[in-house]
């Protein structure tokens, strides 16, 4: 995974911007070229009375004040030597805005914060933040605004390739972590969880007579796939993990018990937030962690 050109997006009515951190803590490790752009809309200014040279004249002259700000903000990253651009665009859509803008200057990593509730620890998803995850054909990492430590990684992997997930994905997510770990010094576990279908939801006699046999022939073959799957990149076993129980309980514990300071998680360019790599169990299970996000994409065709 190459880290040579960030997008920024930032949110100039909030007090404090953890995507444009992040993305600094990245460019001072990696010398990252930074793009940092702030999306406006004011309901106002927008309309069929946009026409209005008054309106118009009032719209630019918010972008301008827009700009102002953001270089003012910027100023002392500049000085201290980074590679930075900025850009400030009128958008009514977000996450419409940050895909055109991304189209454009094709960036290696969009960084983005999620919400913040005072009153909780855990990643909150704009509905933006979903858009995103759904159409950004990029590497997406949603920052937490929790204290950033900079030391853990995890990567959730599926080698069983449930939910219609290609093979391929776990390897690139794999390839992904270990390039970020070596490239920003953290350590990387990679995670995989499985869970039996619960014995509660059998009622045929003859099948729940087999269920253990069935409970044991399932965790020997999410271990076969899992162990090759380590091996085929050298993982340590150390560092590898096979956690049994439904991921939405088993990986914020995880996150929380090693200190993740990151989740990687894969999902398929197609579209649909249902192919998020955990599949149906993706909302509650993202809203629940204790740390930053990176969404990576596998395009359909591979």
């Amino acid at each position: 995974m190459k880290l040579e050109k960030l997008l920024v997006v930032i949110d100039a009515s909030q007090p404090s911007h953890p995507a444009l951190e992040r993305a600094v803590w990245l460019a001072r490790g990696t010398q990252a070229r930074l793009h940092v752009l702030l999306v406006e809309y004011s309901a106002a200014l927008d309309g069929s009375l946009l026409e209005n040279s008054l309106q118009n004249r009032a719209r630019d002259a918010l972008l301008e004040q827009r700009g102002k700000w953001l270089e003012e903000l910027l100023t002392p990253l500049r000085d201290e030597g980074l590679p930075l651009q900025q850009e400030v665009r009128w958008g009514k859509r977000l996450h419409e805005t940050v895909l055109e803008a991304a189209a454009e200057l094709q960036p290696d990593l969009v960084l983005k914060s999620a919400a913040h509730n005072n009153l909780l620890r855990r990643l909150l998803l704009t509905d933006s933040c979903w858009q995103l995850m759904r159409h950004c054909p990029f590497p997406l990492w949603l920052v937490h605004h929790a204290e950033w430590r900079g030391r853990n990684l995890c990567t959730a992997v599926d080698p069983l390739h449930k939910d219609d997930k290609p093979a391929a994905l776990d390897h690139h997510l794999i390839d992904t972590s270990l390039a970020l770990s070596s490239a920003l010094g953290l350590h990387a576990d990679i995670v995989h969880c499985h869970a039996p279908m619960p014995r509660t939801l059998l009622n045929n006699t003859e099948l729940l007579a087999t269920y253990q046999q069935y409970v044991s022939d399932d965790a020997q073959q999410h271990h076969k796939a899992f162990d090759e799957l380590v091996r085929q990149h050298g993982i340590a076993p150390e560092s590898a993990h096979l956690l049994e129980g439904a991921p939405e309980n088993m990986l914020p514990r995880f996150v929380r018990k090693h200190e993740i300071d990151l989740l990687v998680m894969g999902a398929i360019a197609r579209g649909r937030l249902d192919t998020i790599l955990i599949g149906h169990t993706a909302e509650r299970l993202l809203e629940s962690v204790d740390c930053d996000l990176l969404v990576v994409k596998l395009s359909a065709e591979k």
